[in-house]
């Protein structure tokens, strides 16, 4: 498997990449969330998922950062809940991101750390996901759910023994309302 993996932040990485390592597969991970507000946190949160991905050796791809472009792609969506209409477009445009990197950069398969948090939707991600490789026939979209198997636990764990930052809230400005 020729994996690359969205990446939203280093805590929801750490127990899915341990878990990937294990099984053999050397993930690259692509940092795209123009969704984070404000700029200082996106820079926090990409800076920890850079860390990590080269204290373990592994690539990682950091993608634009163009809030202005997020913004217009959720317009009319600001007052949704969280795990709402706004996040499934928010998805939608991140993984499609992914599927596209992927595809020019020859991938077989993308996933996303998305499906590790508990403030996401699982069965928006998995939507997102399959919808964002239909212009490519070849790629998979692996649709797990990395909170089972005891990746949630390990995730905690992993948190606390590579000292993350771990934000309280998504990402967005329109998530801190619920923090």
């Amino acid at each position: 498997m020729n994996l690359l993996l969205h990446t939203c932040c280093a805590p929801c990485s750490t127990a899915i990449i341990e878990y990937l390592l294990n099984r053999e597969i050397r993930p690259a991970l692509f940092y795209f969330n123009p969704n984070i507000y404000p700029r200082e946190e996106y820079e926090i949160r990409k800076n920890e998922c850079s860390r990590y991905a080269r204290q373990l050796g592994l690539e990682i791809i950091d993608g634009d950062y163009d809030h202005d472009l997020w913004l217009k792609n959720i317009a009319g969506l600001e007052k949704e809940p969280e795990r709402g209409k706004r996040c499934l477009e928010c998805f939608r445009m991140r993984l499609s991101a992914t599927a596209w990197l992927a595809n020019e950069k020859g991938f077989d398969t993308i996933a996303a750390t998305l499906a590790s948090s508990r403030w996401k939707n699982l069965e928006q991600i998995a939507e997102a996901g399959k919808q964002a490789i239909i212009p490519y026939p070849h790629l998979t979209f692996w649709d797990k759910n990395w909170r089972k198997e005891g990746l949630s636990e390990r995730r905690r764990i992993l948190l606390q023994e590579n000292g993350f930052y771990n934000q309280k809230y998504c990402g967005c400005e329109f998530s801190t309302r619920n923090s």
